[in-house]
C-alpha cells in the first residue's frame, strides 16, 4: 500500500483564508456553519426576500404565480411567511420547460448567463434541466467543499468520484473535492471490476457511490479474493441517491464490509447536487440552510409538521438565480432536528425515511422501503438485498418479499421465511404476504439507484 500523500495548500473557497485548509480544523467555513440559529434565520429572510424580488423580475412564470397569489416580495418579514408562497412540483418543471424551451420560463436569468446544465431522469420522457450561473455553480461547489470537510475528506486524502457524469448533477460535485485540495480521480460508473482495479492502482481512501453500489463493489471484491478492509485503502465512503446511508444497519454492514466509515449525502437535482451531509457524529444530515429554506410539511394537507415528525421536505433556495426554486415539493419524507449538535454546526439537521410516491400502505401502516431495509439488515443469515413486489387483494395492498441467503452462512433453510415474517412483526407490527429466500447473488445489482420495488397493483 502507499503512503498517504503530504497535505500541501490547495486554492481557498471565496471568503476563506489560506488557514481555513488546515487539515486539523474542524469547519470549512466556521462563521457559516456555526451562525447562532437567530441569527440565521434573520439571514434567511433578507435572503428570501432578495431571491423573490429577483426571482419576480425576472422570471415571468413566478411573476404571475405571484400576482395571482397576490403576494409581493416585500410581504415577507419572517419565514412563517413563506407560506404565502405558491408550490412548484416536479410536474410544473416539465410542463414550463416545454412551454418555453430550452430552459423553461421559470428561469430568472437569460440563457447567455447559464454556463451548466444538469438534467434528472425522465420517467415520462422529458428529463428537466437544471440551469446554473457562473456564480450558482461556484456556490454550489463550495457547498460540495463544505460537506465534503464535515465528512472529513482533507488535502492529504486521494477521492474517487465514482458517481455518473453524463448530465448528472452529482457529477461536478468532483470539483468540490479538489477544492479541498484533494488529489481526485474522475472514474465515473465505470463496471465494478474495472472501478476494483482502480483502486487498486491508485489506493484511494475516499470514494462516493450509492450504499447498494457500494455493497455490491465489496462483495465483487471479495468474490475475487480481495477483502475491502485489509487490501484497499478507503477509509471514508460517502453515498447518497438511496436512503441506506442513514439506516444503521446498512451504514454499520458497508463499514464491517471495507473496515471504513460511511457518511451519507443528499441531493436533488432540481437544486444542487448535495445539499446535506453527516458529520463526524453521523446523527442526522445538516441542510446548508444559508442556501435553503427547509419546510417540513403534511404531504395530504401542505401544513407544517413538528419537528421530529414525519413530513414531506419542501425546499426554497435563497440565492441561485439561474432558476430559483421557491417552495419545491421534493417528494421526500424526511424529519427535522434543530437541536444543538455536538459537532458544533447550527444548521438543522434531516434524517430521509423514503419517498411519498415509493411508499405503500398496508393494514394502516405507511411503509418504505427503508422500513423494508432495516429488517432485512437485522438478520445476519441475509446478505441485505432485497425486492419487494406489491400486490391487490380484496382491494387491499399486500406484498412479497424477495430476499438472499448470505454466502458462507448456515441458514435455517425451512424457517428462515418464518423468521422474516417474525422479525416484521416485532418491528413494523406486519408482515409480508410471501416470503422468496434465493441463492446469495441472484437478485439484481445496479450501478446507480437500486430498484426495489415492483408495483403490480392494478390501475
Amino acid at each position: 500500500m502507499n503512503p498517504p500523500r503530504t497535505a500541501t495548500a490547495a486554492a481557498s473557497p471565496p471568503g476563506a483564508s489560506a488557514t481555513t485548509l488546515a487539515p486539523g480544523r474542524t469547519f470549512w467555513d466556521e462563521g457559516v456553519e456555526t451562525r447562532p440559529r437567530p441569527e440565521l434565520e434573520a439571514l434567511q429572510v433578507s435572503l428570501l426576500r432578495d431571491h423573490l424580488d429577483h426571482a419576480y423580475r425576472g422570471s415571468p412564470w413566478y411573476r404571475r404565480a405571484l400576482d395571482a397569489a397576490g403576494v409581493s416580495p416585500r410581504d415577507i418579514r419572517s419565514i412563517a411567511d413563506v407560506a404565502h408562497l405558491p408550490f412548484v412540483d416536479k410536474k410544473l418543471l416539465r410542463d414550463r420547460q416545454l412551454a418555453a424551451p430550452l430552459l423553461g420560463d421559470l428561469a430568472a436569468v437569460d440563457e447567455r448567463e447559464v454556463v451548466y446544465v444538469s438534467a434528472s431522469s425522465g420517467s415520462t420522457g422529458v428529463p428537466t434541466l437544471s440551469p446554473f450561473t457562473a456564480e450558482d455553480f461556484d456556490e454550489f461547489q463550495d457547498v460540495q467543499a463544505r460537506l465534503f470537510w464535515a465528512a472529513g475528506l482533507r488535502p492529504d486524502d486521494r477521492y474517487c468520484h465514482a458517481l455518473n457524469f453524463s448530465l448528472f448533477v452529482g457529477g461536478p460535485d468532483v470539483i468540490g473535492a479538489q477544492r479541498v485540495g484533494a488529489l481526485c480521480i474522475w472514474a465515473g460508473t465505470v463496471p465494478a471490476d474495472r472501478l476494483i482495479f482502480l483502486f487498486q492502482q491508485f489506493q484511494p481512501t475516499v470514494t462516493w457511490t450509492t450504499p447498494s453500489y457500494a455493497w455490491y463493489l465489496g462483495e465483487t471484491a471479495r468474490a475475487q479474493g480481495i477483502d475491502p478492509a485489509r487490501d484497499l485503502a478507503l477509509s471514508r465512503i460517502i453515498v447518497a441517491g438511496e436512503p441506506g446511508g442513514s439506516i444503521g444497519a446498512t451504514r454499520r454492514a458497508i463499514e464491517e464490509l471495507w473496515g471504513a466509515d460511511l457518511f451519507d449525502f443528499y441531493g436533488i437535482s432540481d437544486i444542487f447536487g448535495a445539499s446535506a451531509g453527516m458529520c463526524a457524529e453521523k446523527d442526522g444530515l445538516h441542510l446548508a440552510e444559508d442556501h435553503h429554506l427547509l419546510e417540513v410539511l403534511d404531504p395530504a394537507t401542505g401544513q407544517a409538521v413538528p419537528d421530529g415528525q414525519q413530513g414531506e421536505m419542501v425546499l426554497t433556495t435563497l440565492r441561485k438565480r439561474a432558476r430559483p426554486m421557491i417552495r419545491f415539493r421534493t417528494g421526500d419524507v424526511v424529519t427535522r432536528d434543530r437541536s444543538p449538535c455536538p459537532c458544533g454546526r447550527t444548521h438543522a439537521r434531516i434524517r430521509i425515511h423514503g419517498r411519498t410516491d415509493d411508499m405503500f400502505i398496508v393494514n394502516g401502516v405507511n411503509v418504505f422501503p427503508s422500513d423494508v431495509e432495516v429488517v432485512v439488515r437485522s438478520l445476519e443469515e441475509l446478505s441485505g438485498e432485497y425486492r419487494i413486489t406489491l400486490h391487490r387483494e380484496n382491494h387491499l395492498t399486500r406484498f412479497d418479499l424477495e430476499v438472499e441467503v448470505r454466502s458462507g452462512a448456515s441458514p435455517r433453510t425451512a424457517t428462515l421465511p418464518d423468521a422474516v415474517r417474525s422479525a416484521f412483526r416485532n418491528r413494523l407490527g406486519l408482515s409480508p404476504r410471501g416470503v422468496l429466500v434465493h441463492p446469495d447473488g441472484t437478485l439484481p445489482r445496479s450501478v446507480h439507484k437500486a430498484k426495489r420495488v415492483v408495483d403490480r397493483r392494478e390501475g
